[in-house]
């Protein structure tokens, strides 16, 4: 099981078992993948970069890298968007302090992210579910914070 912070506390998301691992194929060879797999795994490729250009040791890592993207869609799948909406929320909300925090506050990217959080708090009202009453009082620390240190910078 892995876990998943929301502002409403912790969430257990059961994850699924790892794939196989696939022994790759030598350098040139066949790659022995089934065409799907090797249709993701070249339109993950730079333009001009094709499969056989791989080294097997590439490829793997390749595959892998593939499984384990499938395997975190599946559980953010399993998770109720009001906790996943609610953690990026959280992401603004550090990022706003992040940039009100700095010796000389960086005032312009702060108030991008406070706006971008409340777009999400306001817009989404109590659809975020257990998750609103604390983004909002957050938003207002925010919010209160900004005009302060603002009025503080104008001195």
């Amino acid at each position: 099981m892995s876990s998943l912070w929301t502002p409403g506390g912790e969430h257990q998301i059961p994850r699924d078992q790892p794939a196989a691992p696939v022994d790759p194929p030598a350098h040139g060879a066949p790659s022995g993948l089934d065409p799907e797999m090797e249709d993701a795994i070249a339109a993950s490729l730079p333009d001009g970069v094709t499969l056989d250009d791989l080294s097997p040791e590439q490829v793997a890592q390749a595959e892998e890298m593939i499984h384990e993207m499938a395997a975190a869609r599946e559980r953010l799948l399993q998770a109720p968007a009001a906790t996943v909406v609610a953690n990026h929320a959280m992401g603004l909300f550090e990022l706003a302090a992040l940039h009100l925090s700095q010796e000389t506050p960086n005032f312009s990217e702060a108030g991008l992210a406070i706006d971008a959080m409340a777009a999400v708090v306001d817009g989404l009202g109590d659809r975020l579910e257990d998750a609103g009453p604390t983004l909002r009082e957050g938003l207002q620390q925010l919010r209160m914070t900004y005009v302060q240190l603002k009025q503080q910078s104008a001195e």
